[in-house]
């Protein structure tokens, strides 16, 4: 494992950690606690002791502090969770947020606390008079939270205003080579290092479409490039040929996973890249976009949706019609949402009533129920939705 040195505190951090939103789970979607257990420990075991956690991760916290505690493994590693600030309205909440995680993680102290999810300055403003300032300090104080930062999502002239606004010590940003002028992006990652900030990054394979989701044109090229590397390998030598980049967080859900990213990050090396790599990822990102029409990562923030709409499900299965092709698009839509048309099994787009709620909680940003018109005007045409009725009956 390579380490870089996280500027603030001295800390030696793994340029890879683990991120701990996307854990195996079975049929009944609660985390496999057996495969979940034996891909942390191989994981921690080979290096990677940075664990990436938050409050609205369903079950994750719990599953984090039960497999550490049960193992003796809190103080061999390094533990970041989130503030949900979205969810507080006084003083109170935050200790009584803060004390949920501390129960649900085993431990009394947390290493790399982040405010989750701020989307710009106004975020922070809301906080300020509640007295957030004031219980950083007494938190850090105590020993209970060791280093502060926050997670972002929203545009560049938010993420830099944000760094302005308090002393951060660390911030996680979403970042990637379709991401490059996205988001925070390039120039937000150099001027959070400028700052003599640690910068970490979430989402390097955009909930893996970089990885397994590539249009075969773009899959070729790297193919062509060659080196034997996977995508998953090119888009995360791409992070960390950037000196910027302190960690990269990957939500491995299997062993496989793991495998293949602890493997690459033994040869994480910044300044290896020269213009033939720049030229390449410059091609493949052109194939992308082409193919990717909604920027989805299937984080699920949206869900759930008040009228049972599978939104990232949707989304996945419009992009695949572009980025394969239509048939493996509606093979996906049915699979996504049901039998569409089916009284009491429909989680179609078609059902969407432009509430907004789930616009509101998009770490991307994403128009949605403009997006889901669009799919259902691609996936539900009166044909297919024909179709898809005539073929739900025949498989009852």
């Amino acid at each position: 494992m390579q380490y870089r040195t996280d500027p603030k505190s001295g800390q030696s951090l793994p340029v890879l950690g683990l991120g701990c939103m996307r854990f195996p789970r079975g049929k009944n979607t609660r985390i496999d606690m057996e495969k979940t257990e034996k891909m942390l420990l191989s994981a921690i075991e080979r290096g990677v002791n940075y664990l990436d956690t938050a409050y609205i991760y369903s079950g994750s916290e719990q599953a984090v502090g039960k497999i550490l505690e049960k193992n003796g493994l809190r103080e061999k590693v390094l533990l970041a969770t989130k503030l949900p600030h979205g969810k507080c309205r006084a003083y109170e909440d935050f200790d009584k947020f803060f004390n949920i995680q501390l129960e649900r993680l085993r431990t009394d102290y947390i290493d790399y606390y982040l405010i989750h999810n701020l989307g710009c300055a106004a975020d922070w403003e809301r906080l300020r008079p509640m007295g957030i300032e004031r219980w950083i300090a007494e938190k850090k104080a105590a020993g209970q939270i060791r280093q502060i930062g926050f997670s972002f999502h929203g545009a560049q002239n938010g993420f830099l205003e944000l760094l302005e606004a308090y002393p951060w010590e660390f911030t996680l940003m979403q970042y990637n080579y379709m991401d490059e002028n996205n988001q925070a992006g390039r120039a937000g990652l150099r001027r959070a290092h400028a700052m003599g900030l640690p910068v970490f990054v979430m989402e390097p394979l955009l909930g893996g479409k970089l990885a397994s989701g590539l249009p075969a044109r773009a899959l070729k090229l790297f193919q062509e490039a060659g080196g034997g590397d996977s995508p998953a390998v090119w888009a995360l030598r791409w992070l960390w040929d950037q000196p910027e980049v302190s960690l990269v967080l990957s939500g491995m859900s299997s062993m496989a996973q793991l495998d293949e990213n602890i493997q690459a990050a033994e040869n994480a090396l910044p300044g290896r890249f020269g213009a033939r790599e720049a030229e390449l990822f410059e091609r493949v990102a052109a194939v992308f976009r082409e193919s990717y029409r909604v920027p989805c990562t299937g984080c699920n923030y949206c869900m759930p949706c008040p009228k049972k709409v599978n939104i990232p499900g949707c989304f996945a299965a419009y992009n695949a019609s572009y980025a394969i092709h239509f048939p493996e698009g509606v093979k996906q839509y049915v699979m996504a949402t049901g039998a569409v048309g089916l009284p009491g099994n429909n989680a179609s787009a078609r059902n969407c009533v432009q509430c907004g709620l789930c616009e509101k909680k998009c770490p991307q940003r994403i128009a949605v129920a403009q997006s889901l018109r669009a799919v259902s005007r691609r996936l539900e045409p009166l044909p297919l939705r024909v179709g898809y009725r005539i073929g739900a009956r025949l498989t009852k």
